[in-house]
């Protein structure tokens, strides 16, 4: 078994994976700094650490003897980074920088980043593969980039083993649903169980890639067992590509819910299409999502108590 330690480890990914990880016997450290977390979604046995990622005498105690590290503090949201963009690059860039500093100084040897989808933008070609050049349109999909970039240089020089895992659209139980500008499957739910309107911006033609938490920690799990795999970058997501419209309809047939669906043109529906290649994740960690849209929500209205009827 593993001492690892997990950065936004009390985040929606970050404590499924850290649940995951304990109750497979490995000694799991969690730093968050709690801006988006909740210390209650971890496991008593998760050793719980409040801080920043920008915090390096902090990191330098919780990486003595870590021999994995899962790097998933950061800002998430698009929208969000177009207004505070220096936030976005502080904590998301700047932060990969100090924790991979400290890795250096302590001699950590291997490290998984969370990556996104976000920074392949607007492609020609689909499902989009790793070897598309990005376009980030956003700059939490700049910081992103910019990360990864940072992962690979820097561990190539200072000998850390990095893989970065392109997650695209994730959902599932616990996800946070923020007043503004919340990830668009919760929204969903909690417009169709409350009775609201689901409103869809741009025409709903605009597709995305939905993949359900239960395969991201799948996929962040495999990269544990499959030492060797430095400088890889990784898509992870469903490989289906299901449009805004689509996910509305089915949102309101397994709700049962009579909502109205609404269109805002007003505000841009992002990217037209969005759909990830899978055939490297599948020959790299044998990945293969198991669970289809219509499973995933149906198991998110089942578990999460925010959408009970």
């Amino acid at each position: 078994m593993m001492r690892i330690l997990i950065t936004g480890g009390a985040g929606f990914l970050g404590s499924a994976l850290a649940n995951r990880l304990y109750r497979e016997g490995h000694e799991v450290l969690v730093l968050d700094d709690l801006s988006a977390g909740d210390r209650a979604r971890l496991d008593e046995g998760v050793f719980f650490h409040r801080a920043s990622v920008q915090d390096r005498p902090r990191l330098w105690t919780l990486l003595q003897g870590v021999e994995m590290v899962y790097h998933l503090a950061a800002r998430t949201s698009v929208a969000e980074s177009v207004n505070y963009p220096r936030e976005y690059n502080a904590v998301n860039v700047d932060g990969t920088l100090a924790l991979l500093e400290a890795m250096r100084d302590v001699r950590t040897p291997r490290l998984v980043f969370t990556s996104s989808g976000a920074l392949y933008g607007e492609q020609a070609q689909q499902p989009v593969s790793e070897e598309a050049l990005p376009n980030p349109r956003s700059p939490y999909a700049v910081s992103k980039l910019a990360a990864e970039h940072y992962i690979h240089t820097v561990g190539r020089l200072w000998g850390i083993e990095t893989v970065a895992l392109r997650i695209f659209n994730a959902y599932g139980p616990g996800q946070p649903l923020p007043p503004f500008h919340a990830p668009v499957v919760p929204r969903f739910l909690h417009q169709a169980v409350g009775g609201g309107s689901l409103v869809i911006f741009g025409d709903g033609r605009q597709t995305r890639d939905f993949v359900y938490l239960d395969d991201v920690v799948e996929a962040l799990v495999a990269v544990l067992a499959r030492q060797g795999r430095g400088g890889a970058t990784i898509n992870i997501g469903s490989g289906v590509e299901t449009s805004i419209e689509a996910l509305a309809r089915l949102v309101l047939r397994l709700t049962g819910s009579h909502s109205n669906i609404l269109y805002s043109p007003k505000e841009g529906g992002g990217v037209s299409r969005l759909c990830a290649d899978l055939r490297r994740a599948e020959a790299l960690l044998d990945y293969r999502p198991a669970v289809s849209l219509e499973e995933g929500l149906r198991r998110t209205l089942a578990l999460d108590p925010r959408f009970a009827r």
